[in-house]
């Protein structure tokens, strides 16, 4: 079954959300997409807190996903998020495997 990978940001600095918005549409997320080989992703803006941008990565399944630990691929969008934005973004990282899914 599917499994993603979830990242949540925050941006620590409201004087850089635009900017960081943009960047995250016109560059790191279809970086991401292609580097990490992931059939599609998307991302999105908290509702409940406009500080908070969560991005997520869909893979065939969980193997799939975790394979980009360690990989080369998420060093180098590591390293490029933190040059781009340092201190000024926080972020965690999480994989779901979809046990359950129902359709109406």
């Amino acid at each position: 079954m599917t499994a993603y990978f979830m990242v949540r940001a925050q941006v620590m600095d409201a004087s850089v959300k635009q900017d960081f918005d943009h960047w995250y549409r016109e560059e790191h997320l279809p970086d991401a997409l292609r580097e990490f080989r992931a059939r599609r992703a998307w991302r999105g803006w908290s509702a409940l807190d406009p500080s908070v941008h969560h991005a997520f990565y869909e893979f065939d399944d969980l193997a799939r996903a975790q394979a980009i630990q360690g990989s080369e691929a998420l060093k180098r969008l590591v390293a490029e998020f933190d040059r781009a934005w340092g201190n000024k973004v926080t972020r965690t990282r999480d994989f779901v495997d979809v046990i359950q899914a129902v359709s109406a």
